[in-house]
Order: structure tokens, then sequence, then C-alpha cells
């Protein structure tokens, strides 16, 4: 095990805490997706934390090197699809096997990635809807950060607003192809499901990645005592009470559902990943540990793998016998993490380096996403 974390490098990412956050995040999405019983489910925003690390991500490795050049953009998307998209093609076209479907629209709608834009659309990979939304943004995300750098931090956040007003709009009115095609169809779908209405959530974490190169910038970024790391999961856990309040339909609206996870929950999650980024603590420690850094490397293998698993093994195996529910949570649990670190070990990692080897796309700001996350 210790050859294997040398040869990855597991330990050395530049801030390790965060990698260990993409393994907590999996695993939640997992047991929402398998709970123990099934009227019991999760209800926390767990995407947010992926998209504002997305954010965090992209803002870090590119910002100070971004430029509207053809050979600049060539190279960064290629970086992109190199990480995103071979095991998203490889585990979509099983689906496509196992589920025989065989229409062209919904084929060229899932295999683009533009699925998770049109409302009804059929989605493959369940998890997947969320790669739509990623995409968007890295598609944005050198304008946005080209207007921060030439006139102000909150130019992205303008045009962001902009953006989603403009996808309700279009939600607003009827008739016509597009609408038709289920295209940004509902206000509720725009606001749950793409880029527009989930932006705030990418920027917390681009804003954060600003800050933080502010104060690199002017020696160790250390802070002693934990009151962000405390902060920040006080004001996660409160939000996610709140959440489960409207779920239940205790004591809010149905309606503050989007106002917590499109508007407040992006400011407590970036204030989390400060504590993280800054503090020692046993949570960051938990989560810089090696064990969390393999974890986190292969949770993207893992968050599009366990659906699968889940829906085309573990639930037929329970409709069929006697098996225990918990035990076979627990078992497909284990063995999904097993199948995402070889995937991630045989496939995702090596088509990702050689894709980037073959476009020529290591440059030295590129190799920056290495000691980030690798």
């Amino acid at each position: 095990m210790s050859t294997l974390f040398a040869r990855l490098k597991i330990g050395e990412e530049r801030y390790p805490a965060l990698t260990g956050v993409r393994t907590v995040g999996a695993t939640v999405v997992f047991f929402d997706h398998f709970p123990w019983s099934l009227q019991s489910h999760l209800v926390v925003n767990v995407m947010a934390f992926f998209f504002a690390l997305s954010g965090f991500l992209i803002v870090r490795i590119y910002y100070e090197q971004v430029e509207l050049s053809g050979r600049w953009l060539s190279k960064y998307f290629v970086n992109r699809f190199a990480r995103i998209y071979p095991v998203y093609f490889l585990l979509l076209t099983v689906a496509v096997v196992i589920q025989h479907e065989l229409r062209p629209w919904d084929l060229l709608r899932n295999y683009t990635l533009t699925h998770a834009l049109f409302h009804g659309a059929p989605v493959l990979i369940q998890p997947s809807w969320s790669l739509t939304t990623e995409e968007c943004f890295y598609f944005l995300a050198p304008l946005f950060m080209l207007l921060a750098r030439r006139w102000t931090v909150l130019a992205p956040l303008a045009v962001g607003s902009l953006l989603l007003v403009g996808a309700l709009a279009i939600a607003k009115v009827p008739g016509g192809w597009l609408h038709s095609s289920g295209f940004l169809q509902t206000t509720g779908f725009v606001l749950s499901t793409t880029f527009c209405g989930h932006f705030l959530e990418f920027f917390a974490g681009g804003y954060l990645a600003l800050a933080l190169m502010r104060v690199e910038r002017n020696g160790p970024i250390a802070l002693p005592g934990n009151r962000y790391t405390l902060t920040g999961l006080a004001a996660v856990a409160a939000l996610a009470f709140a959440m489960i309040m409207v779920y239940e339909r205790v004591l809010l609206n149905p309606s503050a559902i989007v106002l917590i996870n499109n508007f407040l929950i992006p400011l407590p999650i970036a204030l989390l990943y400060w504590g993280l980024l800054r503090e020692s603590t046993v949570v960051s420690r938990l989560l810089a540990s090696r064990l969390f850094g393999l974890l986190g490397r292969a949770s993207y293998s893992f968050y599009l793998l366990h659906t699968l698993v889940i829906d085309y093994v573990s639930t037929p195996l329970l409709v069929h016998s006697n098996t225990s529910r918990p035990l076979c949570i627990v078992l497909t649990f284990f063995i999904t993490w097993l199948l995402a670190i070889a995937l991630f070990l045989f496939y995702e990692e090596p088509v990702n380096l050689w894709l980037r080897g073959k476009f020529h796309s290591r440059q030295s700001w590129v190799g920056m996403q290495a000691t980030l996350f690798r």
C-alpha cells in the first residue's frame, strides 16, 4: 500500500483536506441513493460541496494564466476533456448496453453531456446530470476569470446573475421548438439542475481561491485554532437541519429549498473550506490522510459507477433473494469503492495522462493540478 501511495504521490497534494472532502461527498451520495431503508433519504445538498470544489480548482489553477487565445483554450479544454470524459464514456457505454437504449436523440444528448439541459430527457447514468452543470461552468470559466482580472471580481457575479435571469426567461416562454424539446423548460428545472441555478456554488469556490491566493502571496497560510472550521460546520449543519424541515414540511415552505440550496449554503461551505485549508484540526487531518486521499482520487469513478452497481446488481439481488438489506448495502459500498479504485488506477489516470501527452497539454501551469488535487 505504501508503494501505491508513493507512486500516486498520495499525501503530497497541496491542499490534501479538500481531496478528502471528495471522499465524504461521494460517500454521502452513495447512501442517499442506497439508503438503509426505503423510507429514509439524506436531504443535504451534497452537490454544492462538489461544485464549490470545482470552482476553487479551476480558479486556483488557471486564474493567473488565462487568456483568450486558441492555443491556451485548446490546452485548457483538452485537460478538462481528459479529466472528465473517458470514464464517463466508458460507463455510459456500459449503461447503454445494459439498458438497450438505442434512440439516437437520447444517445446524442447523453454522449455530448447536454442531457441535463433538457427537462425530462433520459439520464442513462443518474448522477451524470451534474456533469452537464460542471461542463457549462468549464466552458464559461475562462470568460469569468478574464472579467475578474480586467474589471472587478464582482463582474462574474453580475454575468452569472444575468445568465440565471435569461434561463428563467426562456423557461417562462411557452411554445417553439426549444420549449417542446424540453430545453430549460421549467423554472424548477433551471434552479435545481442547470449551471444557471447553481452558479453561486461554483463562484463560492472561485472567490475562495482568489482569497487564498492573496494570502499565499504574503507567506504561509496556516492559522491557529479552529474558528473557521467549526463555524463553517455549524452553519452547514444548521442549513442541513433547515432542509430536513423543508422536506418534512414541518416548519418551512417547500419553496425555501431553493433559497437554501442556491443562495445560502455556498457561503458556509466556503467558510468551512477556508478552515480546512488554513487550520490544523482533527477534521482537516482526517481528510488529509492517505486513505482519504486515495479514495478522493478515485471518487469521480465511484460517483459515476455506484448507481450502476446499485441498480443492476444490488437492487435485483435484494428483490430476488432473502439477502439482508444492511449487509447488501455494506458489501455494495466496499465493492464499489474497490472497483472505483481499480478503474482510477488502470483506466482513468492512465488515459488522462495519455490524452494530455498526446495533445501536448502538459504545460507548467497545467501541471499545477498535480500538486493541487492529484
